[in-house]
């Protein structure tokens, strides 16, 4: 069975100072920022997620965004090396975290740069992206460490969001969807379906046909749901001032050794 371990990490007091590079920075309200956090991780637990908390990372803004830090392929982590130098410190936690669940743990080292985010996993498809965050040398890094566990990995150009995954995720079919306004190449993802919010991208897998997904995406909730999928909505939006979604808020480790 796989394992179904979520890393979660509890936002910084300081998390309305994070970074905004594609959209015009508004008003966080942090206080409300942690209600949101605390209902996304009890979405998790009530379908059968087991959250771990990652110790906080209080002087790092974007520390929240747990998913940049580490890309897990099956029981191995690549500790990640931001691409934004004020967040190479939110690091430190997660490889503690990750070595305590038994992972064989790798680094990326300079010049590399890799943030999760940009990293999507379609069965043995390593999906990543390049061009914002994460650079060739991240690219190679991440290749050198997993393409000799069987993955493949194809690099995938990045300019119009932070992230790969802010444009693409994929469903339990492997069916990768994405909002076309926001991505490069939608041709290089074969079974591709465009959805009509650009929220509406970005999914967690929870198990079966459940989809977690942001409020801010109905009409892309109502596709999924005519597709025959069950989406669990969670309202996200302070995270969402942050260029963040879903995906961002949690690593979840599929791939543990029992």
């Amino acid at each position: 069975m796989p394992s179904r371990k979520a890393l979660v990490r509890r936002p910084s007091p300081r998390l309305a100072e994070g970074l905004v590079t594609h959209i015009e920075r508004t008003k966080v309200d942090v206080d409300l920022a942690v209600e949101q956090w605390e209902a996304y991780g009890k979405a998790l637990r009530d379908h059968g997620w087991e959250t771990i908390e990652v110790d906080p990372a209080d002087d790092c803004p974007d520390s929240v965004f747990v998913e940049d830090t580490v890309v897990m392929y099956k029981n191995v982590a690549l500790i990640a090396r931001p691409g934004a130098e004020s967040r190479r410190g939110e690091t430190d936690g997660i490889e503690e975290a990750v070595a305590a669940l038994g992972c064989s743990v790798n680094w990326v080292w300079a010049p590399g740069t890799l943030e999760g985010g940009d990293v999507l996993k379609v069965g043995d498809t390593v999906f990543v992206g390049r061009g914002g965050r994460t650079n060739a040398a991240g690219v190679q890094q991440l290749r050198a460490a997993f393409e000799p566990l069987g993955a493949r990995v194809v690099s995938a150009p990045v300019s119009k969001v932070l992230h790969l995954k802010s444009a693409v995720t994929a469903l339990p079919d492997g069916t990768v969807v994405g909002h076309i306004p926001k991505m490069d190449t939608p041709s290089l993802f074969g079974r591709f379906l465009p959805v009509p919010e650009k929220s509406g991208a970005h999914v967690v897998l929870l198990g079966g046909d459940k989809l977690l997904m942001a409020a801010s995406a109905p009409k892309t909730a109502e596709l999924y749901a005519d597709l025959g999928y069950e989406p669990v909505v969670v309202d996200i939006g302070e995270f969402e001032k942050l260029e963040g979604c879903v995906t961002c808020l949690s690593v979840r480790l599929r791939g543990l050794y029992a």
